[in-house]
């Protein structure tokens, strides 16, 4: 029987977005009656599009046969995208062999938030999600498509290849992974580093070396930040094949399943008996599951925006409330770093996503029958992968955890709740993610800290005024003000802090990093400093009180902020030019905000 919450939950959001949702699904299917252009356009588009297919040709001209589109994210210097170079041929190869053909649609940007933290093109982290998602439209607006794969890893490249996709909802679309890299130096070890040169102790040579022997080779990165997070929301919203999230790249079992995703591509389109259009695919019951399973497994708080503005492009209404009730609802049954040591190849090895998947299922957790793309329910999306005398089986998941200081059945998990709060209070809404906060240290009520960046909250540090406890707001962080990037570069001075017996905590309404830990970290608040937010009237000495246990986001004490005192709007010129920000100028005037998914594609959402 499904959970009396989950199930609530699930018809919440059912009667918010019947209007919405109803208006999506008659495009959809009107866009599916007209067909694909290649059916009813002229010979000189035709042409168009078939003039470089060399041997696919003939069965493009034929217009009888399914025509598979590829996007990919594909670039050289991002080790999670690099795999990915290679797959489009398999693709080919794998469409061809069905009596079928596959062209490359066209590519998106996929920038890294590893290589961008604390510089000035995070500012533009957060708005290359909608970037990708009008690029994949464009990819696929020439009609001339059946299916589509979708090639993609990171933080905001699969959010975007899915809102993308979304808006051709007619159309089939697998999402298929390059899986991580293998494990580097342990994450214990590689934190402990981190600390030291937060500290002056370990020198810059020091620090590159350990981060060095961390992201060492071809791959995702391994800790489970938003990158390996979109991974597992992709499996529990039945968009890939069962078990392909957490395969190493360049193995004979990736490609494996690299070459399957492209056949069963070919055979869902609307030609044959097994349409599966990702628009029904996506629906409310598959985004009930992103979120618990996000809650379950302690993943990334950034898809508290993400999985905002996916649903949003499904015709779909979900907001912070739902994911709160959730995650009270679901048991914490995983442990990766930063919530833990392990990374995510010691969870695949210990049980990984099968295990957990069919734990929340047998459970209730879960809507098993959902539309998955492989053709099963979700109890098949737990299913292993493997290579048997050089084919592709699938079976049945670890029937135990291998390991139960990484993964853990719901009857002994590692907390009765899962990792994500909503706070709110006087100050606004936000976000927490407590699975990685030790619980004496989820209450702080402490005086107030106020900077306008992370830098000079860095400068403070450096200079030894950060003394006693405190609340550090950062403020002017917002998706209006400066893009909202990640602030992940005070992670090692706020542990350092905290380490040295001070009650520390985070309060801001930018992000932080898919790996934020150990420090309390109210985030993502609403309304913004930019929007006139009470964030922005803070001072140096207000008294701030956060309770992640109880949901609080508040001033200590009955008195309120004084009505007269000036707001800090945001960083202002500063942020408005260098590293292409002038060109998101209209980005930043646009934009929603945070609980409404962050998204200068969509307007506001009216509550009710």
């Amino acid at each position: 029987m499904l959970n009396p919450t989950i199930e609530q939950v699930t018809e919440r959001i059912i009667r918010r977005s019947a209007g919405p949702r109803q208006a999506y699904l008659d495009r959809i299917d009107q866009a599916r009656d007209n067909g694909t252009a290649r059916s009813h356009v002229s010979c000189g588009n035709l042409a168009h599009a078939f003039a470089a297919a060399g041997d696919d040709k003939p069965v493009l001209k034929a217009l009888k046969r399914p025509n598979i589109a590829i996007v990919s994210a594909y670039n050289d210097m991002l080790s999670a995208h690099q795999p990915l170079d290679k797959f489009p041929g398999l693709i080919k190869l794998a469409a061809q062999a069905k009596g079928c053909t596959a062209q490359f649609a066209g590519g998106v940007p996929a920038m890294c938030d590893g290589v961008t933290q604390g510089q000035v093109g995070m500012e533009l982290s957060l708005f290359s999600r909608d970037v990708i998602a009008q690029a994949t439209a464009v990819s696929l607006s020439h009609n001339t498509f059946d299916a589509a794969v979708m090639l993609g890893v990171c933080d905001k490249i699969v959010p975007g290849l899915l809102i993308g996709a979304l808006a051709f909802g007619h159309l089939p679309v697998i999402l298929i992974p390059a899986g991580p890299m293998p494990s580097g130096l342990p994450n214990s070890e590689k934190a402990r580093i981190r600390k030291l040169h937060a500290e002056g102790k370990a020198s810059r040579e020091d620090l590159l070396e350990a981060e060095s022997q961390s992201y060492h080779s071809p791959g995702t990165c391994t800790f489970y930040g938003t990158a390996n997070s979109n991974q597992m929301l992709m499996e529990v919203m039945g968009l890939h094949l069962p078990g392909a999230a957490f395969i190493n790249p360049n193995t004979p079992l990736r490609d494996a399943l690299t070459l399957a995703a492209a056949e069963r591509a070919c055979e869902i389109t609307a030609a044959g008996e097994h349409y599966t259009p990702i628009g029904r695919t996506v629906d409310e019951k598959a985004l009930v599951n992103a979120m618990v399973g996000l809650a379950a497994t302690g993943g990334s708080t950034n898809h508290a925006i993400h999985l905002v503005a996916i649903a949003r492009a499904a015709g779909i209404v979900i907001d912070w409330d739902d994911l709160d009730a959730l995650s009270r609802a679901t048991p914490l049954l995983a442990r990766m770093y930063p919530n833990g040591q392990a990374d995510v190849n010691h969870f695949h090895a210990a049980g990984g996503l099968g295990l957990v998947i069919r734990e929340l299922l047998e459970a209730g957790l879960l809507h098993p029958d959902i539309r998955c793309v492989h053709g099963g329910d979700l109890y098949r999306q737990a299913q292993e992968p493997a290579m048997r005398d050089d084919q592709l089986v699938w079976g049945a998941p670890a029937e135990h955890s291998l390991d139960t200081d990484i993964v853990r059945p719901v009857a002994e998990p590692f907390a009765p709740e899962g990792g994500i709060r909503l706070l709110q209070g006087r100050l606004g809404r936000a976000i927490v993610k407590i699975s990685a906060v030790d619980p004496g240290h989820r209450r702080i009520e402490a005086p107030a800290r106020v900077f306008d960046s992370q830098d000079e909250l860095l400068e403070a540090f450096a200079r030894g005024q950060l003394s006693g406890d405190f609340v550090a707001v950062i403020r002017g962080q917002g998706p209006r003000a400066n893009g909202m990037p990640e602030l992940h570069k005070l992670t090692p001075t706020l542990q350092v802090l905290q380490d040295r017996g001070q009650r520390v905590a985070l309060l801001t309404d930018g992000r932080m990093s898919g790996a934020s830990g150990t420090v309390l970290a109210a985030i993502h608040v609403v309304p913004e400093a930019a929007a006139g937010g009470p964030i922005g009237r803070l001072r140096d000495g207000d008294l701030v009180r956060i309770d992640a246990e109880q949901g609080l986001l508040d001033l200590a004490g009955d008195e309120d902020l004084p009505a007269d005192r000036p707001a800090c709007a945001g960083p202002g010129e500063s942020s408005s030019h260098g590293c292409g920000r002038e060109l998101f100028a209209t980005a930043r005037a646009v934009v929603s905000d945070a609980e409404q998914g962050a998204s200068m594609l969509f307007g506001p959402v009216e509550p009710g």
